[in-house]
């Protein structure tokens, strides 16, 4: 279903879209943090997250995490957790498009 989408949002806007710069891949870079409470009616934490292939920006994502954490340490844990997750999602998706990361 995700593909789907992607692929009719491509199609739907010619001159917009997600841009890679050409050359080769070198990394893939991850930066997360946490706002630990950022929240004043729950007091939840607040994750944020965004991946680059190379230079170029493939993911981001900002979410109210699910539990009240007891400190910024357990929020910056739970947010590192999130970054992992997506890091596995993203490397197996690159896998299955044959995309090889130096």
């Amino acid at each position: 279903m995700a593909a789907l989408k992607v692929v009719r949002y491509v199609k739907e806007s010619p001159g917009l879209g997600i841009f890679l710069k050409k050359g080769p891949i070198d990394d893939l870079v991850v930066h997360c943090d946490s706002d630990w409470a950022a929240c004043p009616n729950t007091r939840r934490s607040v994750t944020g997250l965004v991946l680059q292939l190379g230079t170029s920006l493939i993911s981001w994502k900002s979410k109210k995490q699910q539990t009240v954490s007891r400190s910024s340490a357990e929020a910056e844990y739970c947010s590192m957790a999130a970054a992992v997750a997506e890091i596995i999602w993203i490397v197996g998706l690159l896998k299955d498009l044959v995309v090889c990361i130096v």
